[in-house]
């Protein structure tokens, strides 16, 4: 039994990691491969995991180490920094998705309960994928990157109140009592969890600190004693694993015991999108094909025009929209989670999970290429985006004085910058695509007009060519592009300084009339070598007087 065990792990890893190298190759994603490789070794191809049950139980390990990263992970600051929209995106994507997904499955002919179960799990998103192409592009701390991250952790709370009530659904209860004994038994696990990771876990981290693999030991520990002592309160592994990480996620810890664990996550969740791709063989693809068509087809479709209209209500410009909307087009680790919890529970059909891993494979691999390209797709869907403009932004711009220094870019660069800006006395014009920093700029009398810096004919209405200065700090190509590509049709005569992410795309732009190119990771190792020779200069002038004296 135990041999035949190994060599079907074995079989079914070095199969994983061929694939994976297909994958890594094509700029996939590895989960795709994972998937795919439970396809290959199920019964109805290569018949390689006999052992199901097994694989199971590995399966069910690598949830709760994913739910538990999530957990460490979590920085509740994000959704403060980005304010009500995260808020507010992260219930009305979820809402409307839900709202529009129920008659779809429907329509395809699921059961009511089956029906609700799929478009709720499908509203939520990758936040390990997003995440990922976010940081790849070096996006995160754009407009955009921080709407994302911020809508993916109300995003994660949604996931773990499902996670809670699904968790109480085994007792049989009605749904009114089931939604207040979960809110009962959830308050007082978290005051009770929130106590002892104030008081006693921070003294029991710092000991275990003393020795790495003491630490970690303790991380993996606290991570089970959790979860089982949740599971067997009726949540759940899921939510009690979740819980476990939130309640690390304070510690000065949290960071190298996420480390440690990762790892391990990693591995055990390969056997989780292995046995997702196990329920989909051959025979059942064929049943789900045209519903997952279909469903991919409104993922990848609908959820970024909806994440568009929602974050067009709030005041964001279309771009803002457009590029947050296209980072949510796929479904997500937790969508997985919450239809194999309905389908254990035998409250939905098995053919869900099959449906779930199909649309997974479609999703990831199409928003993989949507995230990639965002910007040269809005720039092809911009004609068509124009009318939802707000009418400040462009055609209907107050008129105002010409402007002496035009600012393109309010965030973290361009707040340091304006006060430099203003002390040269001239007349100045700051453009930001984020209505609350228009707002707050004009809440201190300051010139502000909200708009796309990279829509010429934005630029043109503003006069922005009559400008004898014009600093960019936005870090995003295409938006440069347009610019340069303005003032050269405009044969503006004046100094432009833009900011690039890399030395590639700096001279990229110096080829189309830049004056200066900013690329703050070499402007900042830069003034780093100056201050650090400072340092040296000092330290050698104390070191000679010290020893002449």
């Amino acid at each position: 039994m135990f041999e035949s065990l190994f060599f079907e792990i074995g079989a079914i890893i070095v199969l994983a990691t061929a694939l994976s190298f297909v994958a890594y190759a094509l700029r996939q994603p590895l989960i795709l491969a994972y998937i795919v490789t439970g396809m290959l070794v199920g019964g109805s191809v290569l018949g390689i995991a006999e052992s199901h049950e097994a694989f199971e139980a590995l399966s069910q390990i690598g949830i709760a180490f994913l739910l538990f990263t999530v957990g460490l992970g979590l920085n509740w600051r994000l959704v403060r920094d980005v304010g009500g929209s995260a808020l507010a995106m992260g219930l009305g994507q979820v809402l409307f998705t839900t709202i529009v997904g129920f008659p779809i499955a429907r329509a395809l002919g699921f059961d009511t309960m089956t029906s609700l179960f799929i478009a709720g799990a499908f509203a939520f998103s990758s936040t390990i994928i997003i995440v990922k192409m976010l940081a790849d592009k070096d996006d995160l701390d754009t407009l955009y990157g921080r709407l994302a991250i911020g809508t993916l952790l109300v995003q994660d709370l949604i996931a773990m109140l499902v996670l809670l009530i699904l968790g109480a659904v085994g007792s049989g209860e009605t749904l009114a009592n089931i939604l207040a004994i979960s809110l009962v038994k959830g308050l007082i696990a978290v005051l009770l969890l929130a106590c002892i990771s104030l008081w006693i876990v921070p003294h029991i981290v710092k000991y275990a600190a003393r020795s790495q693999e003491l630490l970690m030991l303790f991380g993996i520990g606290w991570c089970f004693l959790v979860a089982g002592a949740l599971t067997f309160s009726g949540f759940g592994i899921e939510i009690g694993a979740l819980l476990a990480g939130v309640s690390l996620s304070g510690t000065v810890f949290q960071r190298e015991i996420l480390n440690r664990v990762r790892h391990l996550r990693d591995f055990f969740l390969i056997i989780f999108f292995i046995v997702l791709g196990l329920d989909l063989n051959l025979a059942t693809l064929d049943q789900v094909l045209l519903p997952a068509l279909i469903f991919s087809l409104f993922i990848l479709i609908g959820k970024p025009l909806i994440v568009l209209l929602i974050t067009r209500l709030l005041g964001h410009h279309p771009r803002t929209g457009w590029l947050t909307g296209a980072t949510f087009a796929q479904i997500s680790e937790f969508s997985f989670i919450v239809i194999a919890v309905g389908v254990s529970l035998g409250l939905i059909e098995t053919r869900a999970l099959a449906l779930t891993a199909a649309v997974g494979v479609f999703t990831i691999a199409g928003s993989t290429y949507l995230i990639h390209f965002n910007h040269r797709i809005y720039d092809w869907l911009q004609p068509a985006l124009r009318r939802l403009e707000p009418k400040r932004c462009r055609r209907h711009t107050p008129k105002l004085p010409t402007a002496e220094i035009v600012l393109l870019g309010y965030h973290r660069m361009g707040s340091v910058l304006l006060p430099v800006l203003q002390g040269l006395k001239k007349r100045l014009l700051v453009i930001d695509n984020n209505p609350a920093v228009i707002d707050a700029l004009g809440y201190h009398k300051m010139t502000a007009v909200y708009g796309d810096g990279g829509d010429e004919d934005f630029l043109a209405d503003l006069q922005v060519h009559d400008a004898k200065l014009i600093v960019s700090t936005i870090p995003d190509l295409s938006v440069t592009t347009s610019l340069l590509k303005y003032l050269r049709r405009m044969k503006y005569r004046g100094i432009v300084i833009v900011t690039t992410k890399n030395q590639d795309e700096g001279n990229c732009v110096y080829a189309l009339g830049a004056s200066f190119v900013i690329v703050p990771q070499i402007l900042g190792g830069e003034k780093f070598a100056e201050l650090f020779q400072a340092r040296k200069l000092v330290k050698k002038r104390w070191v000679s007087s010290s020893s002449n004296g």
